[in-house]
């Protein structure tokens, strides 16, 4: 048994996905009125995405149970100790990686997020799935909070906050990304230029697509 596949984390993220299953971004009214197009541009903005997000604070906003899966099969294979994640929502995704950790034998999850009420959410999830201690969360704009105090090196990058902020983050913390880590990008197709980032041969990274919504980089050079 592991930390993920055992109580308290397991049934707790049986619920959690199962709530998350029951919603839907069309429940909220502004979402459900929005043209496709305004969508598309939303999910794309540099400066409109902390009101569009503020939108959907009800909403979990979760990676796939196949992604949960992959971000714990990838810290634990790798034997990550260090965590950074962009966009914490409920925690669903945060748990997976802390439970990783915690069976990697210890480490620290730094985790941001803007929106104070799911701060709280997903505080509760990571305490009642015993791992609040591995996890920091910030509480704020990325961009500010990700650009200080950060370890000397990152073991794995989860990006999976707004879309279009995805260089902007990186390039915050690209510098401790060390060789052979994962950076793991949720939803990336509506961050082009992210994706043309980690898919040129001179950015130092070999990307691929995974399954239908992740893209799946290693940070290349001497370990």
């Amino acid at each position: 048994m592991t930390t993920l596949t055992s109580f308290p984390i397991a049934p707790l993220l049986s619920r959690l996905f199962s709530e998350a299953d029951a919603l839907s971004p069309m429940d909220i009214p502004a979402v459900r009125e929005m043209s496709e197009q305004d969508h598309a541009r939303l999910m794309r903005s540099k400066t409109d995405y902390r009101h569009f997000y503020a939108q959907l604070k009800e909403l979990p906003l979760a990676v796939s149970r196949e992604t949960g899966q992959l971000l714990y099969m990838l810290a634990r294979s790798t034997g990550a100790r260090s965590i950074v994640e962009f966009g914490t929502s409920f925690g669903i995704s945060t748990l997976h990686l802390a439970a990783a950790l915690r069976d990697n034998g210890g480490g620290r999850l730094i985790t941001s997020e803007f929106e104070p009420s799911k701060v709280a959410r997903a505080r509760t999830n990571l305490t009642e799935g015993g791992v609040i201690d591995m996890v920091e969360i910030r509480e704020g704009d990325a961009l500010q909070t990700l650009s200080r105090d950060l370890p000397g090196h990152i073991d794995l990058l989860l990006l999976d906050g707004a879309k279009a902020l995805y260089p902007e983050v990186l390039a915050l913390v690209e510098s401790r990304v060390k060789p052979g880590a994962f950076v793991i990008a949720d939803n990336a197709d509506y961050s082009p230029d992210y994706l043309a980032y980690v898919r040129s041969a001179t950015n130092g990274y070999l990307s691929i697509p995974f399954g239908e919504d992740v893209e799946l980089s290693m940070k290349l050079g001497a370990h």
